[in-house]
């Protein structure tokens, strides 16, 4: 193997790329039209376009894909995580084409990627996972059957997908129509298969993952856990090892539950066993990620291995380079998200004006961005990975202050202040955290940076920033000013931005106008023209970067002007409905 194709973009392919390189292998990047200038274009030995923005024409155009592999002359394919990395068929593909897989069998990728069947296998391999359906889902009544025995809360979750996509939590009866149809529809959209299951919903567990790698010669090394209990809409946000307050005991029935599921499916490659811990510290398997994790990152910074190295060594057919693994100090993982926290996380596209990144020791950043990159509503939000490493825990998190303080980006708005909240809060010091944590019994209504001076709708404004002194003491004052400045032409220049409004909901309404949050496509019109709603029903769906959002009714009243229907492109501020 002297080449490899990296079928991804963004960071991940930017880590790819590098972990080739170290082994001497060539390194050939895909890009949208959109990537045509992103770093992993640049940083590539050579790169080659895929098709058009869309991810549907482009990342994940197998055809497409395996003609530039073969143009390319690669030797293998890396899918990275996402797009077409747990698709089987495209394993099957690249085989067939006489490419080498960077990743695991297709028979293990159709097993545990068939949510249902890895619970099969789960459990033949003695390995108790939450209750629930081992059938897909043809009718919410069968929902209804299984909450009758079950009782409430029940997640309906997509059967070939992971990492929060397709999964609907449902407390109440009068969910359950509305959620069994969106988990569909997103299950749709990102995996191309609405297949669901339910299962039983565990209040305020943690979620701990097993990193484990196998080659093709029989080997297989559980490399460690993860604790990513740290999510908001069920994508997880944090994640740190070891995992805080976990026994030596909980360690050894992880790994054994973890490589007896891996073994079960005849795992190869580096792969992620997950699990579920209750309050009683017991664990139930989740799922098994087919593909190099997100947050790798941790297990690599407190092993000194090189997890992608590793999994391009193994498709070689080389042995493991290791039999044994030594843990030292504490790492932490930072999802760094184009998410305005102060409106429920919402997406939040556009350019990156300013983009600087901390350093200094302990401190990585793995990243596909730079300054003036943007951030699209066509793929995932993820902007950058900030990995800190400490001697222990109390250190990490000092210094993960100390860098997140440091990284600065502007041109959107980023999870950086709650990062720094949960920081400093009280519950993730003391290690009390659980998958509920962030939404249940976080505020972050407060972090929003876009506020400005309540000033007519039309006016003009652009964002400037001075250097003040005071008393000797230096200050960075950022403030808004009014566009006076004329063009050579004598006329007045373009809108540079219009002053943002400081009573900005989530649910992107005003009074009883009803506006869209964000750039989307509307996926469902909960009610007609002339309905009446009250204050916080869902009166549409939003789907933007392929997740869906409910756009709820600001006030009581009824829909007097509907502007919108499904399958309608919306951008940011546009008037969905007027409620009177």
């Amino acid at each position: 193997m002297k080449s490899v194709l990296i079928a991804n973009r963004g960071e991940i392919a930017v880590r790819v790329i590098r972990a080739a390189r170290d082994l001497g292998l060539r390194s050939i990047a895909i890009y949208s039209e959109l990537d045509r200038d992103a770093l992993h274009v640049e940083i590539a030995d050579e790169a080659w376009n895929v098709g058009p923005a869309p991810s549907a024409d482009s990342y994940l155009n197998i055809d497409r894909i395996l003609e530039i592999a073969r143009e390319a002359q690669a030797d293998a394919i890396h899918p990275g995580y996402g797009f077409l990395a747990e698709n089987a068929g495209f394993a099957r593909a690249v085989a067939e084409a006489g490419f080498i897989w960077v990743g695991p069998p297709p028979d293990a990728i159709a097993m545990m990627g068939d949510k249902i069947a890895s619970r099969v296998a789960a459990a033949k391999a003695g390995v108790a996972a939450v209750p629930g359906t081992i059938e897909p889902l043809n009718d919410v009544s069968e929902v209804r059957a299984f909450t009758d025995e079950h009782g409430f809360p029940v997640a309906i979750k997509a059967a070939h997908g992971g990492g929060g996509k397709g999964l609907k939590v449902v407390r109440r009866a009068d969910e359950l129509d509305a959620a069994f149809d969106s988990a569909r529809r997103e299950a749709e959209a990102w995996f191309v298969n609405p297949e669901v299951y339910v299962e039983r919903y565990l209040d305020m567990p943690r979620h701990i993952e097993a990193q484990v790698i196998f080659d093709t010669h029989g080997a297989g090394v559980f490399v460690g856990e993860r604790d990513c209990s740290l999510q908001r809409r069920h994508q997880k946000l944090v994640e740190e090892t070891p995992a805080p307050g976990f026994t030596d005991e909980q360690r050894a029935t992880l790994e054994a539950a973890a490589l007896a599921v891996a073994r079960a499916a005849g795992y190869v490659s580096a792969g992620t066993v997950e699990f579920l811990m209750d309050t009683n510290g017991d664990l139930f398997f989740l799922e098994m990620n087919t593909r190099i994790q997100v947050e790798h990152t941790i297990t690599e910074e407190t092993t000194g291995i090189d997890l992608v190295a590793e999994q391009l060594r193994i498709a070689a057919g080389e042995h493991l380079s290791f039999d044994t693994v030594r843990r030292t100090g504490h790492a932490i993982e930072f999802r760094i998200n184009a998410e305005d926290v102060s409106a429920g996380f919402l997406p939040s596209p556009g350019t990156l004006s300013t983009y600087r990144e901390p350093s200094g020791p302990g401190v990585r950043v793995d990243s596909g961005v730079r300054a003036g990159a943007s951030i699209s509503q066509y793929y995932d939000n993820l902007i950058a990975k900030l990995i800190v490493r400490g001697r222990d825990r109390d250190e990490a998190i000092r210094r993960s202050i100390r860098a997140l303080s440091e990284f600065t980006i502007e041109g959107v708005e980023t999870t950086i202040p709650a990062h720094l909240r949960i920081l400093e809060g009280p519950d993730f010091p003391a290690g009390t955290i659980h998958t509920r944590l962030v939404e249940d019994a976080m505020d972050f209504s407060d972090l929003g940076t876009r506020s400005s001076p309540a000033l007519p709708e039309d006016e003009e404004l652009s964002q400037r920033e001075i250097t003040v002194e005071v008393g000797g003491r230096r200050f960075e004052v950022k403030y808004w000013s009014q566009v006076i400045a004329s063009t050579g032409s004598g006329q007045r220049p373009a809108p540079r931005r219009k002053a943002p409004k400081l009573d900005r909901q989530p649910s992107g309404a005003d009074g009883g106008i009803v506006s869209a949050p964000m750039q989307g496509t509307i996926v469902k019109v909960n009610h007609g023209a002339g309905s009446s709603v009250r204050a916080g029903e869902p009166v549409c769906v939003l789907e933007a970067m392929k997740m869906e959002n409910e756009i709820k009714a600001p006030i009581d009243g009824e829909i007097v002007d509907l502007r919108v229907q499904p399958g309608d492109t919306v951008t940011p501020g546009a008037v969905l409905m007027i409620i009177k």
